[in-house]
């Protein structure tokens, strides 16, 4: 008889879990980062994508659990600390979301080979999030660059930013 969350699935999932705690400290890291810099509405912006990563992390704790599996939580490895520009900064969260999707895909080959169809169906969540995630992600840096050396049209970036709801 199978259990509702294979035990090799579950040490993934926990590796994925700590992956998004990793990704939330990353963006709080950020947050200061841009905040020091006087960019309070960049530093929002992150602040809350901070927060949606302890959200997905708790999301997948919560189907471990369900799933009768064991939460391990890990030490948090070091963030970077500092960014040269808000640019540099969206740059990174670009690529570190397109790392996050390869991790999910991974996870979703994982199920589908193990026919694992709860896990599958909860990853379809996470898969789509990730679209969003990566668009953003390139629409926010694409902006940057356009405005690159534009001091008004940095504090308007900035100011919209700041608007980012929770």
């Amino acid at each position: 008889m199978r259990t509702i969350l294979d035990s090799h699935m579950g040490v993934a999932l926990n590796k994925q879990v700590n992956a998004e705690i990793w990704s939330a400290y990353l963006y709080l890291s950020m947050s200061y980062d841009m905040k020091s810099k006087g960019f309070a509405g960049m530093a929002h912006w992150f602040d809350v994508q901070a927060k949606e990563e302890f959200g997905h992390a708790k999301r997948l704790m919560e189907y471990i659990v369900a799933g009768d599996g064991k939460v391990k939580l890990e030490p948090v490895a070091e963030v970077q600390q500092e960014w040269n520009s808000p640019k540099d900064a969206f740059a990174d969260t670009l690529m570190h979301e397109k790392v996050v999707t390869e991790k999910i895909h991974e996870l979703m080959d994982m199920a589908v080979a193990d026919k694992d169809y709860a896990t599958q169906n909860m990853l379809n969540w996470f898969i789509d999030e990730q679209v969003e995630e990566e668009d953003t992600a390139r629409a926010l840096l694409a902006t940057l660059e356009a405005i690159e050396g534009d001091k008004a049209a940095m504090y308007l970036f900035d100011s919209k930013l700041a608007a980012r709801n929770d």
